[in-house]
């Protein structure tokens, strides 16, 4: 039982000696003035060690000397009182304080442009850069600052030149976040075609994104919008030559003719379609829209799923790192399998490759709770109209590959 006692007292010690420790540190820690709190650890301890070897004897004797160490007793406790009143007086009110001041956490330094950007809407540039380029010696190759002053530079002052030599400082930086290295250049692409009405050049920043970021979303987004440009050419054609567009009349007594099959304008068929798409993905191999549209055509139309599937693996193996879409692509493809007749055993291993590629990810649960209900979804689909086979085509349509760009057999 002795032995057990004294288990137990060590113990008790040991978490007392741990306490006082942590008590230590936690307020040296937290302390504005630590040599005046090491002087009054000292000093305390002269007081515990007076208390143990003197007071406490007193104590055991009884009778006057008894008397005589609770008098030094209150003594003591004046005296500790005096030494760590603002101590206690800081742990008990701090917490209720905190509600209102924040406490004593510290506040993480970071810039602040509101006085560039107040200056920048009384229209003076600038006072603007001024400002900024402070926060900027401050905190250097901020993101917010570096395009904000970019901006500046460039809508305010007309000087694309100077608002490209800061992007490029900040894209070069060999900390820059590539998301934020990416959106700069977008933005200084953006610029050019604005402000320049230069394409060439803002294909060329373009171009750096793939160059910079190889086979990443970043990558793919640039080459996506590069494949676009035309269009943004035309509008910019549009843009600078506004003219004027002429309604033509419509046809009159309309509701009296026999028939109106000849006013209904020519659709244009997939055959063309798919044509025009197989020349765009020659230039322009990784526009992913064209190609999930090529792809589309090759199961809906032809119902050549060999041939949707090429090119849904060749989308699969450039965005392999994006489950989303990855996921997407193939319950794209199970949904033109299911279109084409296909029977549960052969769909079921599209759906289960989200799964295997995706385990953890919110995808494979969507694919899973589809391959659950998947007998029902294709015996409502097995009698659609739009299931019919719609006859035989040329077999050799659209781009014929060799090894697909960067694909990887998925489908």
């Amino acid at each position: 039982m002795n032995f057990l006692l004294q288990i137990v007292n060590w113990i008790l010690s040991a978490i007392g000696i741990a306490f006082i420790l942590w008590l230590f540190w936690y307020s040296f820690k937290r302390s504005a003035d630590r040599p005046a709190l090491i002087l009054k650890w000292m000093v305390t301890s002269v007081i515990i060690w007076f208390v143990v070897t003197h007071i406490v004897p007193d104590f055991r004797q009884g009778g006057f000397a008894a008397i005589f160490g609770l008098l030094e007793m209150v003594v003591v406790g004046i005296v500790m009182t005096i030494i760590w009143r603002d101590a206690i007086i800081d742990l008990i009110a701090n917490p209720i304080g905190s509600l209102y001041d924040g406490g004593k956490s510290e506040i993480e330094p970071k810039p602040y442009y509101s006085i560039a950007q107040a200056q920048r809407k009384k229209n003076k540039p600038l006072e603007a850069i001024v400002a900024v380029r402070e926060q900027l010696a401050k905190f250097p190759n901020d993101y917010e600052g570096v395009m904000l002053l970019a901006a500046i530079e460039a809508e305010d002052m007309k000087d694309l030149a100077s608002a490209e030599m800061t992007l490029n400082k900040f894209c070069e930086w060999e900390k820059a976040p590539p998301k934020q290295a990416a959106a700069a250049l977008t933005q200084l692409a953006d610029w050019q075609i604005k402000i320049l009405n230069d394409v060439d050049s803002a294909k060329a920043t373009l171009q750096r994104i793939i160059e910079k970021f190889p086979d990443s979303e970043l990558s793919a987004a640039a080459a996506q919008r590069l494949a676009h440009f035309g269009s943004t050419e035309e509008i910019l054609a549009a843009a600078r030559n506004r003219k004027t567009i002429f309604v033509p009349e419509g046809i009159k007594s309309a509701g009296l003719r026999d028939s109106i099959l000849d006013l209904v304008p020519e659709e244009v068929g997939a055959e063309k379609v798919a044509e025009e798409l197989a020349k765009h993905l020659e230039a322009h191999p990784l526009d992913y829209e064209a190609r999930e549209k090529l792809a589309i055509i090759y199961g809906r139309h032809y119902q050549r799923l060999d041939l949707a599937a090429e090119q849904l693996n060749q989308l699969i193996g450039q965005h392999v790192n994006a489950p989303k879409k990855v996921a997407h692509w193939l319950n794209l493809f199970a949904d033109l399998q299911i279109r084409a007749g296909a029977e549960f055993e052969q769909v079921a291993p599209t759906l289960e490759k989200i799964i295997e590629m995706f385990p953890d990810l919110p995808v494979a649960n969507l694919a899973q709770s589809r391959l659950n209900h998947l007998k029902l979804e294709i015996h409502g689909k097995k009698d659609a109209p739009e299931n019919k086979k719609l006859g035989e085509y040329e077999q050799n349509i659209g781009i014929k590959y060799g090894q697909a760009y960067g694909s990887s057999r998925h489908l």
